[in-house]
């Protein structure tokens, strides 16, 4: 408990520390900013968090439409040829002392925690990419993580494809855009030997809106087993012959409101000396995104179930159900320095065997969490967790940034 106090101390000093530095917009450049000459601002508050307009920016493709000209881009005369000019690139750098009261190590420097490498911008008119490279993650290069092209408004209409990878929980609440160190426990879930959650997977993301109606609707279909290394044998980076599906409903019932569904379903086969063994997977569940003025509300149930996820010759059906509930406190709306976040994970899980079942918790935590910005691009943030299941404590302070 004496090492508290230390890091309270810390996080002091940083905040202090601020007042030194004077905050300049202009140096708030990170890819995209310095693509247009805009603030970070424009579409993050704070970064990484996307507001509306920067989540429009991402739906087009990573361009500003009207701002698009042909003097921007190397053409050489060849009406299908639209280059950058410049190769737009950016960093994040995160870093953070964390002290836990469970464990053998009770302090850690975790600087970098992670380090990646970013980039995106126009193919051609109407289609974008965007990819990062984690150069160092908790330590180890993790590659390639986020890698796809995107083709925006296809034929003319409201339709968007996205090739490549992607995290699959991306239509419902993107993970690399939270603010909290503490993550949504339930899409990184994995049960018994399967390959399949709700993260990084390859293949295609189908998005269409219907503006009439504040309609969106979100389509993949993916591999189900991750980003794994493709064999050495057949080259092939899916192991079996299945592909899963998700979809994804998000209705907006005032501009303040909206509700959604969610349902994804897969199949898995393991191949052994005893045979071929299969496990379906599935998950369902609703969510709700609800703005009051300067507090934003995000809740979101899934349940999952296996049919057979340890690939055993007895099946045992295992459902296992998540909730995700955040709350985001912005004082000053988009122009706030400070931000305050609230996070609540659980996971249940239930497994049964023939006419036996049991019952498990096996994850709770509850997340407090206070950032201050610096520049538009350099947040400051202390997040304390108390892991309800474990009766144990987590405390950081740290810095997050991109240039």
């Amino acid at each position: 408990m004496k090492r508290v106090p230390g890091i309270l101390i810390l996080f002091a000093v940083l905040l202090g520390v601020q007042w030194l530095i004077v905050p300049d917009e202009s140096q708030a450049i990170p890819a995209f900013a310095r693509r247009y000459n805009l603030s970070c601002s424009t579409c993050h508050a704070p970064i990484p968090k996307l507001k509306p307009y920067g989540a429009d920016f991402a739906g087009d493709g990573f361009v500003i439409v009207e701002n698009e000209k042909e003097r921007d881009y190397v053409t050489a005369g060849d009406e299908m040829l639209w280059l950058n000019k410049t190769f737009p690139i950016g960093i994040r750098f995160d870093a953070y002392a964390v002290t836990n009261s469970e464990g053998d190590v009770k302090s850690d420097l975790q600087s970098p925690w992670g380090l990646k490498l970013m980039s995106g911008g126009a193919l051609a008119k109407n289609i974008g990419y965007y990819f990062y490279f984690f150069m160092s993650e908790r330590g180890e290069v993790a590659g390639i993580e986020d890698a796809y092209v995107h083709f925006n408004n296809i034929f003319g209409i409201p339709l968007d494809v996205l090739v490549g990878q992607f995290q699959t929980s991306d239509p419902l609440m993107k993970r690399e855009l939270r603010l909290t160190f503490e993550d949504y426990m339930i899409y990184k879930r994995k049960v018994g030997h399967s390959n399949a959650n709700l993260t990084y997977d390859r293949g295609i993301m189908l998005l269409y809106g219907l503006e009439q109606t504040s309609t969106d609707f979100a389509f993949t279909l993916t591999n189900g087993n991750g980003k794994g290394l493709a064999n050495e044998e057949s080259g092939a980076f899916d192991v079996d012959a299945n592909k899963n599906i998700g979809v994804r409903l998000l209705q907006g019932i005032t501009d303040k409101i909206s509700i959604g569904g969610y349902y994804y379903f897969g199949e898995e086969t393991m191949h052994d000396i005893g045979g071929e063994r299969k496990n379906k997977v599935t998950y369902i569940g609703p969510d709700v995104n609800v703005t009051l003025g300067p507090v934003e509300v995000t809740a979101q149930y899934l349940q999952r179930k296996d049919t057979n996820p340890w690939f055993a010759e007895a099946e045992a059906e295992t459902e296992t159900s998540g909730i995700v509930l955040e709350a985001v406190i912005s004082p000053q709306l988009d122009r706030s320095r400070y931000y305050f976040t609230a996070l609540y994970n659980s996971i249940d899980q239930e497994q049964g065997i023939g006419t036996l079942s049991t019952n498990s918790s096996l994850y709770e935590t509850a997340t407090l969490g206070a950032t201050y910005l610096v520049t538009r691009n350099l947040r400051l943030m202390a997040e304390f967790t108390r892991n309800l299941e474990m009766d144990a404590n987590r405390m950081l302070v740290g810095l997050v940034s991109g240039f």
